[in-house]
């Protein structure tokens, strides 16, 4: 197995390097929202490689395999140009994410309200509005995956924090904590080598890799949520509020400005950061990556505080209000002083 691992992390790097000289798969098609950062032709292989160690955690429900295929090939042919209509995609996930709720029987069990969990109760409501929390991670997961590193490593601390609690052991995801770990090992390490090649330009997620890892990391979230009853459902928003509330703050920013929600910008956050940063260093990937770093350091001093007390549900709200008033807050402040680059 040992030979396995550093064969399949040798093939990553190999084409990667490859990939990149040869100009295969490039991420740089100049569209506008992809000038804020970078102009280079970065291969859009990290989903290729992610893809497999992630259905290793599953590989023997056939559900499980079929859908993070097929998520995996609606990011691909975006990547490749394929599907170009974000209207067409988002149809798309809006398909395949109901299925998956359907044949991977997701459900959010509750919310500690009572008033709500009763319309949970109602198995289409409950389908509905699964299928609407796992969309708004995707679509957020996306949109945030803008810098290099900022989604690999952020969910990267968040199956740390679920792995760190024993969260993941009560659940029926029964290859991630087999006697000899090789399947978390494996996703593990393969994470660790994408975002370092990821940092230093040598690939990129693409849609493939963000559809895929957003959609795995919402399946672990959920059934760890119906695996520990115990636990309040806000630490499991938490633990994802990030790219959620990316999105959703996105979606009310364009719609105020009347705007498609549905179609990329420059004035995310994370984006208003990179070009604070740019503003005192040049370097555009040095810009990029400190960028990254910052927002995931925050991220994970909260989601550290969070794990401390994931059964109190006060404790929980307070951390997320704290972090969505951070995120606004910081928001209109740059947004104010940073003029964007169109």
């Amino acid at each position: 197995m040992l030979y396995f691992f550093l064969l399949y992390f040798l093939t990553i790097i190999f084409f990667a390097i490859y990939f990149k000289k040869k100009k295969y798969l490039s991420n740089y098609s100049g569209d506008n929202h992809q000038l804020f950062s970078n102009k280079k032709n970065i291969p859009l292989i990290g989903g290729i490689f992610l893809v497999i160690p992630i259905l290793s955690i599953n590989y023997n429900n056939i559900f499980y395999v079929l859908i993070i295929l097929s998520i995996f090939t609606l990011g691909f042919l975006s990547d490749i140009k394929v599907i170009v209509s974000a209207k067409q995609r988002f149809l798309f996930q809006i398909i395949l994410v109901f299925f998956s709720v359907i044949f991977l029987d997701l459900k959010i069990l509750s919310s500690r309200i009572l008033f709500f969990d009763s319309l949970l109760e109602l198995i289409y409501l409950n389908i509905l509005f699964t299928c609407f929390c796992l969309l708004i991670l995707i679509n957020g997961s996306n949109f945030i995956d803008g810098l290099n590193g900022l989604l690999l490593i952020y969910m990267t601390i968040v199956i740390y924090i679920l792995f760190d609690n024993s969260l993941l052991s009560n659940t029926n995801v029964k290859l991630l904590f087999e006697s000899d770990g090789k399947h978390f090992l494996f996703l593990a390490i393969t994470l660790i080598v994408i975002t370092i090649l990821n940092l230093t330009n040598s690939l990129m997620l693409g849609d493939a890799g963000a559809y895929v890892l957003s959609f795995f990391v919402g399946y672990l979230i959920i059934i760890c949520h119906n695996s520990n009853p115990n636990i309040s459902p806000y630490f499991f928003i938490t633990l994802l509020w990030y790219p959620c509330y990316e999105n959703l703050f996105s979606i009310i920013r364009k719609l105020k400005n009347k705007f498609s929600p549905l179609s990329p910008d420059n004035n995310h956050l994370h984006q208003l950061i990179y070009q604070k940063f740019n503003k005192i260093i040049s370097d555009k990937v040095i810009a990029n990556n400190a960028s990254s770093i910052l927002i995931n350091i925050a991220n994970f001093i909260i989601l550290l505080l969070a794990a401390r007390y994931p059964y109190e549900s006060i404790y929980q709200l307070k951390i997320i209000s704290t972090s969505i008033f951070l995120y606004t807050s910081i928001f209109f402040i740059l947004n104010t002083k940073i003029k964007i680059l169109k």
